[in-house]
């Protein structure tokens, strides 16, 4: 499966632990990510400082389901389920 143009949902909605170009302590979830075009294409695609969280994402029908808010809905609760527990 293609990623869906104009969607960018894997891009914002997860959190981010390592370094991006741009945030080198990584995003928070719900935050865009600074390598986010305005066409909702990632500007490091492909490129070696591009995180392995990233890279292993891939467009699938159950992520990305039949919308973009259906992913940001599903990498959410994504998100949520994998989240370290907190002291």
């Amino acid at each position: 499966m293609e990623c869906r143009p104009g969607c960018g949902a894997c891009c914002i909605a997860p959190s981010i632990t390592s370094p991006i170009p741009g945030m080198p302590h990584g995003k928070p979830a719900g935050t865009a990510c600074p390598q986010l075009m305005n066409d909702m294409r990632c500007a490091i695609f492909q490129q070696p400082d591009r995180p392995g969280c990233c890279s292993g994402l891939q467009a699938s029908l159950e992520m990305c389901g039949e919308s973009r808010e259906q992913a940001m809905i599903w990498l959410q609760r994504l998100e949520l389920a994998t989240r370290p527990e907190t002291q």
